[in-house]
């Protein structure tokens, strides 16, 4: 490692379930959940207490499934599962690199994963095992970025990270708008102002009433992750007006 040193003690990144499945239409692609993995392996090597919260949309998403017909709270319910799938074979990935893994769930499953006990994750992290959180909150209408914001704020993590399949916050959509600037640094009322799909806005307000830092980058850029944490500027940072 060299004289890396992280600038954070604790982190907790969000990982959405459609960076789980590469070129596929659905489902987990191996090959890509090895990378992240590798990721996040490399970060946890520079002594880093690594959480991770896992989302289920490359599986199914609550949202999604009302608008099929499925009742709203049975359709979450389906997507909670999801997220337990996710975390589970992310969890199998990182142990293939020699560091173990707990994974949580806020939908009980004793058979194949421990209930969520915030003692119990805090002590898994102190102890150098890298945890995964599953199962969104446990409760229906919260998306998993909320479950992210949650889960850091419980934890004490210096920084929540989202690691999505775009670079950042744009001024537009870069897709249909050339004109569209990357923000590197933005307020969390700035999001609010300006309509900004950071995350969703129970997430934002948690993290804008705690303080707690939002970085926004591609977990697709090799090696994106554990620059976040030596401190490099990559992707997109909300934090208070100070910080900005």
């Amino acid at each position: 490692m060299s004289g890396d040193r992280s600038r954070y003690h604790r982190i907790l990144i969000k990982l959405s379930g459609e960076a789980l499945m590469g070129s596929q239409p659905f489902g987990i692609e191996p090959a890509v959940v090895g990378t992240i993995a590798e990721e996040l392996v490399s970060v946890h090597k520079l002594g880093v207490q690594v959480a991770v919260v896992v989302g289920g949309g490359n599986i199914i998403r609550g949202v999604s499934a009302h608008e099929q017909g499925i009742d709203r709270i049975t359709g979450d319910a389906m997507g909670m599962l999801a997220t337990v799938i996710n975390g589970l074979a992310l969890s199998s990935a990182v142990e293939r690199h020699g560091v173990p893994t707990r994974v949580q769930t806020a939908v009980e499953m004793h058979q194949v994963a421990e209930p969520f006990i915030r003692r119990r994750a805090i002590r898994h992290l102190e102890k150098g095992r890298l945890v995964v959180f599953a199962g969104g909150t446990g409760s229906p209408f919260f998306t998993t970025d909320s479950a992210a914001a949650l889960r850091a704020n419980e934890i004490g993590a210096d920084i929540l990270m989202k690691a999505t399949k775009v670079d950042g916050v744009y001024t537009a959509d870069p897709a249909t708008d050339p004109t569209a600037v990357l923000m590197t640094r933005l307020s969390y009322r700035e999001v609010f102002r300006r309509g900004l799909r950071v995350m969703d806005a129970a997430a934002i307000s948690l993290c804008m009433e705690t303080g707690t830092p939002v970085q926004i980058f591609n977990i697709q850029t090799p090696g994106v992750l554990k620059r976040a944490v030596l401190g490099e500027a990559v992707g997109s940072l909300v934090g208070p007006e100070e910080a900005t």
